[in-house]
């Protein structure tokens, strides 16, 4: 295998997360600001982010719009926060580049989660249109995604299928397997 950079052989998303570590505001500014520096599309930064920190209200309204399956860990993540993007952008950039470019800041917020020892799980099977009602969302705002950050925590208080699934090796597809032609 070729050198990978620590940062990116690190990154892991795990379904423990300690429900009792925090993150500060500092590190909340930080996972923000490299989101912020993520490229976009002319330039146009078409994410928009809500923070919910564990046991404030819009923690609560994140989480419940957040598939069952899930609920079941990460309720004790630190933060839960929700990835937006706006519908409008400027001339000449096409509309599907708005969420393409929501990945790059989710991304950086990421990599940056890793640089600061912490841990971010990203979500789907979320309910978008609940969301947007229980978030009073702007018109012309679109969720896309729910990530879960924070500190690592004891795979062992997992149920036993999401144990497995921690303590398993981690695996890639091939390399060969993603190249086209």
């Amino acid at each position: 295998m070729v050198e990978l950079s620590p940062l990116l052989a690190a990154r892991w998303s795990p379904h423990a997360f300690d429900p009792h570590a925090t993150v500060t505001d500092t590190e909340v500014l930080s996972l923000l600001e490299a989101a912020r520096w993520a490229p976009s599309a002319g330039n146009s930064q078409p994410w928009r982010f809500i923070v919910g920190q564990r046991d404030d209200e819009t923690f609560k309204r994140i989480l419940t719009n957040v598939g069952a399956a899930n609920q079941r860990w990460a309720g004790n993540a630190a933060l839960l926060l929700l990835g937006a993007h706006t519908a409008t952008i400027p001339a000449g950039c096409p509309t599907t580049q708005a969420a393409y470019d929501l990945g790059q800041a989710v991304a950086h917020l990421t990599i940056q989660a890793t640089a600061l020892h912490l841990h971010a799980h990203q979500l789907s099977g979320i309910d978008l249109a609940g969301l947007r009602i229980d978030l009073e969302l702007p018109v012309g705002v679109r969720p896309h995604v729910v990530v879960a950050v924070g500190r690592l925590g004891d795979p062992l208080s997992l149920p036993d299928d999401l144990r497995r699934w921690e303590t398993g090796l981690r695996q890639r597809r091939p390399l060969a397997d993603l190249l086209l032609g």
